[in-house]
Order: C-alpha cells, then structure tokens, then sequence
C-alpha cells in the first residue's frame, strides 16, 4: 500500500512537510502536479505510473483532491481510500468558471505575487500563524506562472467526479475547515452518503499546514485502515 499526498494551489508538494514525521515508516509518494501533465486525468495517469501495482490511500487538498477522484475514476480498482481536504467533487459551475478566467488574467498581468496577494485571505483566516502563512507565500512565488496557469485550466476543466466519490462510500473522507470559502462545511457532509467527515472548527481553506498536529491524527487514523 501506497499514501499518495496531493498538494493544493497554488503551493507544491513542500506543503506536506508537517506530516512526514506522522508518516514516518509509511511508503509515501508526494509529486509535484505541475509538472505531470496539462489536465486532471494526465495527473492521475502519471500518479498511477509512479505507483507501480501498489493500492493506493490518497489524500488530496484542493487541486490535489481534483487529483485524487481522477485516479478513482480512472482506476477505482487501485483505490483503498480518499481523503479530500478542502476539495469537492463537482466539477465548476458557471460562476467558479468565470472566476478561473479572472485568475489566469491575474497571473498572467501580476505572476505569483499577484496572485498571492489575491489567494491570502481566502487560504488562511487573519489569524493564522505567521511562520505558517510565510511559508504558503514562499511556495507561490517559487512557482513558473506559466505552470501555475496550466493549473488553473486543468482544475477548470476536470470532469464530473460526483459518481467517484459516491461509489468510494465509507472509503471516502472529507476534511473541511469551518472558515474554508471555497467548501462549506453542510456541502461536505453531501459530498457522498456514507462518507466520513471531519470539521476543524477555525480553520481555513488548508488545515494541513494551519493545524497540522490535529490534522495527522486524522490522517493516521485514515491510514491506519489499510496497513
């Protein structure tokens, strides 16, 4: 058995630092998304390539939850479990569309930095730890804008993956934070009938890196299913 950890947007695989000591002794596969492919699916595809034959627990934040439903769409025979944090599977509505095209504007005009200061006060409630919110900002403005557009229209264009999560059923995890935008808290508890949730109340968009000790017991015990 292989974790997969999928990273969010527009940080890089470096987010998952704070739960390698949680899985210490866990075969663990983290890649950076930006660099396999240009849509969810050739993402997914490059991370079952990289996996060999092993089964696969995912856990996936935002973008990186897109990830994780295109590899159980692909090949749900592979998959033990998904963990999405902070991540939806429904594909974009009109609205969020839009909001994607205003993105790829922004970077294209601003690069990282515009595009940081635009994501800041969505990934993190005022509050957050400082030394927490400088590294997220280092991860962005480490990024190429031409891969951080990539990004966009791949998240843009994913497919439906509501029938992926459903058929996952007790296999499927949900990680919201209470003060996340982009997915509220009664939208996760619809996000498959027999899912898990777990809610951190205070929290923003990335639990992971704002309440990482907190959130390795979730991921533990996740894991712990399967080895």
């Amino acid at each position: 058995m292989k974790v997969v950890l999928l990273h969010a947007f527009p940080l890089d695989e470096r987010m998952w630092e704070p739960q390698r000591g949680a899985l210490e002794g866990v075969d663990v596969q983290a890649p950076n998304l930006y660099g396999l492919g240009r849509t969810v699916d050739e993402w997914a595809d490059a991370v079952l390539a990289e996996a060999g034959d092993d089964q696969l627990a995912l856990v996936g934040a935002s973008m990186g939850g897109y990830a994780a439903l295109a590899v159980a769409r692909r090949a749900p025979e592979r998959v033990l479990g998904v963990a999405l944090v902070g991540s939806r599977p429904d594909p974009d509505n009109d609205e969020r569309r839009s909001g994607r095209a205003a993105t790829i504007e922004l970077i294209e005009n601003e690069g990282p930095e515009g595009l940081w200061r635009s994501l800041r006060p969505k990934l993190f409630p005022p509050e957050a730890r400082e030394e927490v919110v400088d590294r997220a900002r280092a991860m962005t403005l480490e990024q190429e804008p031409d891969g951080l557009i990539r990004a966009v229209e791949a998240i843009r264009d994913r497919p439906d993956a509501t029938a992926a999560a459903e058929a996952l059923r007790d296999r499927l995890l949900v990680v919201v934070g209470s003060r996340d935008p982009f997915v509220m808290v009664d939208e996760a508890y619809a996000f498959g009938e027999s899912a898990a949730a777990a809610v951190f109340e205070g929290s923003g968009h990335l639990a992971t890196m704002e309440r990482p000790e907190e959130f390795n017991h979730v991921l533990t015990d996740f894991i712990a299913r399967w080895t």
